[in-house]
């Protein structure tokens, strides 16, 4: 098997599992035909040695239409349409279905065209949807009722020939749904170390500094961290929060360091570039992954917990599960209860520098001899050739 038809439903690049995925595939010489759609008038074609990418224009409608897709079939058709378009004309060996929502048109392409199928699950999708801001109003709930999602799942994963998840616990999931647990493997979102090489850097003063990446939504658990501020400021003045992001909930935090009185210490630096977030990160002591605990984020793991570890940057996380096991199996930083910012306020209150350089040393150790993409690459080129010896056979 050498050929794969990649499904993405989003703009690409950039996407870091999905690259380092394709960059595994093609140096076992796999030929990657990789399906995306694009808002901003991208090339509709790249084409190099042994990768590909097709980009289809989707209009305003079409896009926003896919918070409704299973109600209401526009997007699945913009999807039916593009995938016959280039199945019809080439011949693959399988299809990577990146994600929940298009799994559908996953099984569908697998029985027209009799092509094995792997199913790529970055996240629970339908917890993800019960948290997401825009199926919290009336509307949202009619266009992606939560129990046509559950129900999506379980009937579109059976079509699958196999399935990646990001974490043990979403194996755990996915087997009490009664799947075959020979179909399930984890290639979890670590760090290619080979990309991956910060300089050290430090600030320039004796401050103690948080630093917080990612997307600002009511779910990251941020507010939790500012309560937190405002009862340490008695305790350590010094402490700041530099928060590098966007997002809807950003301005409700804004006023709410206002209203707390913490105002100085906290600073919200907005959209920076990749480079300039390590730059920060570089920094700054130590990281953050405040994110409130939920049936999404004890079944996924975000990419940069590997990040702070690699940099050496202990790490105060909540306890949601995949979290918790890693930092405790590794002492790479603290667990706090999530949404209770008393008991962030006892890990604040006691930090003490030596010990927490070592804790960032011991996860700089655990990424380099567990938790790296040239493990997990090689889990992802197994399942490749358990099909392709399904196929032969």
């Amino acid at each position: 098997m050498k050929k794969i038809c990649m499904v993405l439903d989003r703009e690409f690049p950039p996407d870091l599992r999905v690259e380092n995925e394709i960059e595994t595939l093609q140096s076992a010489s796999y030929e990657i035909h990789l399906l995306c759609f694009t808002r901003t008038d991208r090339n509709p074609e790249e084409k190099s040695e042994n990768f590909n990418i097709y980009r289809r224009p989707v209009s305003n409608f079409i896009y926003k239409s896919s918070v409704g897709a299973i109600t209401f079939p526009f997007y699945f058709n913009f999807w039916r349409k593009f995938l016959n378009e280039i199945l019809s004309g080439q011949s693959f060996d399988a299809i990577h279905i990146h994600d929940l929502p298009l799994l559908r048109i996953g099984a569908e392409m697998k029985n027209k065209y009799h092509i094995p199928i792997i199913s790529d699950l970055h996240e629970n999708w339908p917890a993800y949807l019960r948290i997401a801001e825009h199926t919290k109003s009336i509307t949202g709930r009619i266009l992606s009722p939560d129990r046509k999602w559950i129900s999506y799942e379980k009937r579109f994963l059976q079509f699958a020939d196999q399935i990646i998840v990001v974490v043990d616990e979403a194996k755990d999931r996915l087997l009490k749904l009664g799947l075959d647990p020979d179909r399930i493997h984890v290639v979890s979102n670590t760090l290619n170390i080979k990309k991956f090489n910060p300089r050290e850097m430090h600030h320039k003063n004796d401050d103690i500094v948080l630093f917080y990446a990612g997307g600002i939504n009511f779910h990251r658990g941020l507010q939790t961290v500012l309560y937190a501020l405002e009862k340490i400021k008695k305790i350590n003045p010094g402490m700041r929060l530099w928060i590098m992001g966007e997002g809807r909930y950003k301005n409700e935090l804004v006023n709410l360091s206002k209203r707390l009185e913490i105002d100085e210490m906290v600073s919200f630096l907005g959209w920076q570039p990749y480079d300039k977030m390590i730059e920060m990160l570089m920094k700054a002591d130590i990281a953050l992954i405040p994110h409130l605990r939920s049936d999404h984020t004890d079944s996924t793991i975000p990419h940069k917990l590997f990040q702070y570890m690699y940099a050496k940057k202990p790490v105060i996380v909540s306890n949601c599960l995949p979290l918790q096991r890693i930092i405790n199996e590794s002492n790479c930083g603290y667990i706090y209860v999530s949404d209770d910012y008393h008991s962030l306020v006892d890990i604040l209150s006691r930090l003490d520098k030596q010990q927490y350089k070592i804790k960032g040393k011991n996860g700089n150790k655990w990424v380099k001899d567990k938790y790296n993409w040239e493990f997990d690459s090689q889990v992802l080129l197994g399942i490749y050739r358990k099909i392709e010896k399904k196929t032969i056979n």
